[in-house]
């Protein structure tokens, strides 16, 4: 197991505090060390008994304590990671402006770790050209803006500016935490650099499930994260997202993605390729099921003496049909999950797959004994049509995506 890691989590005076704490717990829960950081108005929302729980520390928040430890230089001098929580549009302001008028604001001029902000805000906040051009000049210096979810706010309002749920924020804390640090105190950070603005992408995830009869289903063991990791990534990371989603296990809408849901595999083939005419990548990450019964029974297939014999027949290849429209600046990025027998290796069936579909890259899982499907990490190949092969070693489905995404933006330029 590695080294805890030192997490500052700074939390800012706004109502999407409460999940604060849920994302503490994760963040905890992962075996980091967590400092909690709290302005003023932070702790009017949230006591500081509740974070001092969930942490384990005492809850700092004013320059005047602790006053010979030097806190709001040593905080940001240990930290790994810092993490805000929500960061209203003051906070965001006030960062921008690089002052140092209270402990967290004086701790982020003084961290030289990756810092990851999580905006929340009403719609009219965070598209004020205030707040735009504050994000920008964050992002400019290396920080991680995310781009916030559109949903329920406070009171009746609704749109852009909701807090991204607790699992998404902990998922972006451990990729930037994986990765290291920013590229340098002025570049881009890495692996979220806004590299993809402009860009219009789809992405498929999970699996499909092809009816046999009211109650039963055809299908696979996909529980669809890898593709919500693409597809939250690419977001994150400037493009415009649109997620075509199959059957999947509970998880949270991916912040500033489209969500398209089908079932079956016909049903995700018609929405892939409508999205596909205006995209400029298209990734398929679905675990797609290449049968499906000839025919749907109308009534439930009762249990007999003897197993029912059920004819198949082939599905749409959804991916050859995306390499073999006639759409030149189309990049598209194909999933294999393969097994090796004693005919061949994964790497050599994932390479005759690669020549048989014609698609520009392909990620190559190998599959079984708890790998790629149902679990939180990954590993693989990714492999180029022009020869090109590069290890994605094992990490979070988040580290793979961004791997995938920095092939793609790489190519698109």
């Amino acid at each position: 197991m590695a080294d805890p890691r030192e997490i500052v989590l700074g939390v800012s005076g706004g109502i999407a505090a409460y999940k604060a704490c849920e994302v503490l717990r994760r963040l905890r829960e992962a075996g980091n060390h967590v400092q909690v950081v709290a302005t003023r108005s932070a702790l009017e929302f949230i006591g500081a008994a509740t974070f001092e729980a969930l942490s384990g520390r005492p809850v700092l928040s004013g320059v005047f304590e602790n006053v010979p430890e030097v806190e709001h230089v040593a905080l940001g001098r240990r930290a790994d990671l810092v993490v805000l929580v929500p960061a209203t549009a003051d906070l965001l302001a006030r960062a921008a402006q690089g002052r140092a008028d209270d402990l967290l604001t004086s701790t982020l001029l003084t961290a030289r770790c990756p810092v990851l902000a999580v905006p929340a805000m009403h719609t009219e906040m965070w598209e004020h050209p205030a707040t735009v051009d504050n994000v920008a000049t964050l992002r400019r210096r290396g920080t991680v803006v995310l781009e916030p979810a559109s949903g329920r706010l406070t009171g009746a309002d609704t749109g852009p500016g909701r807090l991204p749920e607790p699992a998404e924020i902990a998922e972006f804390a451990r990729l930037l935490l994986e990765w290291g640090s920013t590229q340098g105190t002025t570049g881009e950070p890495f692996p979220l650099p806004r590299d993809l603005e402009g860009r219009r992408v789809v992405v498929s995830a999970g699996g499909t499930a092809e009816p046999l009869d009211p109650v039963r289903t055809l299908g696979n063991r996909s529980s669809g994260r890898q593709g919500y990791a693409l597809a939250r990534v690419a977001a994150q990371r400037g493009a415009e997202v649109t997620l075509v989603a199959g059957t999947i296990a509970d998880l949270e809408p991916p912040a500033a993605v489209a969500i398209r849901r089908v079932q079956t595999t016909r049903e995700m083939r018609d929405a892939v390729l409508d999205a596909a005419k205006a995209a400029d990548v298209v990734v398929m990450a679905a675990a797609v099921s290449d049968f499906r019964p000839a025919s749907m029974s109308a009534g439930k297939i009762k249990k007999g003496e003897e197993a029912p014999s059920i004819p198949l027949e082939f599905n749409p290849d959804i991916l050859r049909e995306l390499v073999t429209e006639d759409v030149p600046r189309r990049l598209v990025v194909g999933f294999a999950a393969e097994t090796g027998d004693d005919h061949g290796s994964v790497l050599e069936y994932a390479r005759a797959k690669l020549e048989r579909k014609g698609c520009d890259l392909l990620v190559v899982n190998a599959v079984g004994a708890g790998k790629a499907f149902e679990v939180e990490d990954n590993e693989g190949w990714l492999l180029g049509a022009d020869g090109s092969s590069q290890p994605l070693p094992m990490g979070s489905k988040a580290a793979l995506a961004a791997r995938v995404w920095d092939a793609v933006a790489e190519r698109l330029r």
